[in-house]
């Protein structure tokens, strides 16, 4: 896991930026089908970084729901995804085609 500086844990950092906990199954899963395909993140935890959990649940109606997805991308532009299947992660990346 990417140790995330105070800027990070307030937006996306890179292409993918993926916000979980360590007991996270959901995050553990799209990690793992990502990281098949080669596709690199940032993964901030939220319990170990404040800021960053005010970032998810400013964009989860208060929720701390992960994993929380941030892609943000020339082609697509920013897109904040809660628990996406990794297929949608591909599409937005482009990976997927």
């Amino acid at each position: 896991m990417a140790t995330p500086t105070p800027d990070q844990a307030t937006g996306p950092t890179g292409p993918l930026t993926m916000y979980t906990t360590t007991w996270c199954g959901f995050c553990r899963r799209l990690k793992s089908q990502l990281a098949r395909d080669g596709i690199e993140m940032v993964e901030i935890d939220i319990e170990r970084d404040p800021a960053a959990a005010e970032f998810v649940m400013s964009v989860n109606g208060g929720n701390q729901v992960v994993p929380t997805v941030v892609v943000d991308t020339p082609e697509a532009g920013r897109h904040v995804l809660t628990n996406p299947s990794a297929k949608e992660v591909k599409r937005l990346l482009g990976a997927g085609r």
